[in-house]
């Protein structure tokens, strides 16, 4: 391990906290020229391939295994990938598919898991909740049977609230006795169920949803953390306190923030607590977390340990881009947009290094100050190349590089982000397909193809990567990002927020887990991610 230490300098532009305006997400009459078409039928094909496999080997099943040639049910064997591809197939105007996807989807008894697993809170609200409701929405709100089946979902999940006045959910439960495991959750997985949740409230009327979900993110944001707006990752759902002081934009906070902003937008709620605790995390991520590689000048959001900085990077936080141009937009602060675009940069950066052209989980990089660990001779001649060494090699279909690059373009018009979409729809046909089933999987080394592919089609696979890529060469009036968020958004408000980031009144107090079991992060079949820092510092 190598720790770097200078003086602590905040050579930064920090974000205004004026009360001003919000401004339009989209470049005003944006369009695609015409060489879009091609790519977007090139994604569209991609899709179709992917989805024929999983038709062939693992329909009904979650998730489709394209080497071996079979399945996985991780997510409780209601077909998540079906659920979660709703959306996109009415994107793509695949109405065959959907019409097949809808009737399996319709007959799904949620009530009952189809295996022994608990239902994770989080995953189950993204993949099935999320997709369902989604495609509600696209489709002109035609299949009240989609609302009816989350309900259901979400009426077993309320029982991971268990006693009368706790606040943060329990992330795991059993349906078959409705109990949930009582364990240490995380931010994110505790803080991403509003947005969901509250559209179940809005075409159903029970205002349960809402309270719950968003209350869990109420207490969070109210929780006194080390700095204004960024919580530590883990929780004790029995207390509401927090279990480690972690800070960071990557699994176990990632969503928390994200929905924070956009939570604010899609409702539209006069509550100023989503948006300004959004703008206090960004605000305190300038000034804490912001670090410049010594090679490349790119700009990262460092990790933060009980007071130490960690010079790393993940996949997942590579969302942090496009949300902070999409909130910065509605902030109306240029500061926050540009830092945003700067992020989008560094993330792209790690795809373009790659010999696949492809990204990977995690990274490292050195800065004038703070901790990573001792790269190898190899990793530091990688570094002195592009800026960044790869930590964890693997992709396992990750959309959050694409989702900011989508951000990115929808905001500022420039055509580098439709070329690094192009690229990335070449990169995906030429080392994503499995010859046994035609089907798309991931990498186990994004810099080295010859280390095979790795066994598992995400359902997010449809849900996003693909979404995005198939938006981002799309008529941008069609879905414009002013007027969706996840789902389909109220006519913008003038103001979002005070102007004047949040602080949580308190003292900062954190605990040990007294034995609780911990979290995973983002949970996979092939890839189990621990809670803290990474690479074990």
């Amino acid at each position: 391990m190598v720790k770097l230490l200078s003086p602590l300098k905040w050579a930064v532009v920090f974000c205004s906290c004026s009360y001003s305006y919000a401004g339009p997400v989209q470049v005003p009459g944006l369009q695609v020229p015409a060489s879009a078409a091609a790519n977007q039928e090139a994604v569209k094909d991609i899709f179709l391939q992917s989805y024929n496999a999983y038709s062939q080997f693992a329909f009904g099943h979650d998730s489709l295994l394209p080497v071996s040639k079979s399945f996985v049910d991780d997510r409780n064997g209601w077909g998540a990938t079906i659920a979660d591809a709703l959306g996109t197939m009415l994107l793509m105007d695949l109405t065959d598919l959907f019409d097949q996807a809808l009737d399996f989807v319709s007959k799904v008894d949620f009530r009952e898991s189809n295996t022994p697993s608990s239902v994770s809170l989080f995953e189950t609200t993204i993949r099935y909740v999320g997709g369902m409701i989604s495609a509600y929405e696209l489709s002109g709100k035609q299949h009240q049977i989609l609302v009816q089946q989350a309900q259901q979902l979400v009426d077993k999940m309320v029982f991971s609230w268990v006693e009368p006045n706790q606040t943060i959910p329990f992330g795991e439960i059993f349906f078959s006795n409705n109990t949930p495991i009582v364990a240490v959750n995380n931010v994110a997985e505790a803080g991403t169920l509003d947005v969901e949740w509250s559209r179940v409230t809005l075409y159903t009327g029970n205002q349960t949803y809402t309270k719950l979900s968003e209350g869990s993110v109420r207490t969070i944001a109210n929780l006194p953390s080390p700095f204004p707006g960024l919580p530590p990752q883990l929780v004790d759902p029995t207390d509401d306190m927090f279990v480690d002081a972690f800070l960071t934009w990557g699994g176990g906070t990632d969503s928390y923030l994200e929905y924070l902003i956009k939570y604010a937008r899609i409702t539209n709620t006069d509550d100023n607590l989503f948006a300004d605790s959004w703008h206090a995390a960004v605000d305190s991520s300038i000034k804490i977390l912001q670090r410049t590689s010594t090679v490349g000048d790119h700009i990262y959001l460092a990790d933060w340990n009980a007071g130490e900085i960690l010079l790393e990077g993940s996949h997942l936080a590579c969302f942090q881009g496009g949300n902070w141009i999409f909130g910065g937009k509605l902030l109306n602060n240029q500061t926050i947009v540009d830092i945003g675009l700067e992020l989008v940069d560094a993330c792209w950066n790690t795809y373009a290094s790659t010999e696949t052209g492809i990204g990977p989980e995690t990274f490292a990089f050195i800065a004038q100050d703070g901790t990573f660990s001792q790269p190898t001779a190899q990793e530091l001649a990688f570094y002195q190349e592009h800026g960044f060494w790869i930590t964890t090699s693997d992709y396992i279909q990750r959309p959050e590089v694409l989702e900011s690059n989508f951000y990115a373009w929808r905001a500022t018009g420039d055509t580098k982000y439709l070329d690094r979409a192009a690229s990335a729809i070449t990169s995906f046909q030429k080392f994503l397909v499995a010859k046994e089933t035609n089907g798309f999987a991931g990498l186990n080394d994004v810099n080295d193809f010859n280390a095979g592919l790795e066994d598992d089609t995400e359902s997010f696979w449809f849900a996003e990567v693909l979404k995005y890529l198939y938006l981002t060469f799309d008529d941008p009036q069609n879905i414009s990002l002013d007027n969706w968020q996840v789902f389909e958004a109220p006519p913008a408000k003038a103001v979002y927020g005070s102007g004047t980031p949040r602080s949580a009144s308190g003292q900062f107090q954190t605990k040990t887990s007294d034995g609780l079991p911990l979290p995973v992060i983002s949970p996979d079949p092939l890839v189990t991610i621990k809670p803290g820092p990474m690479n074990g510092q």
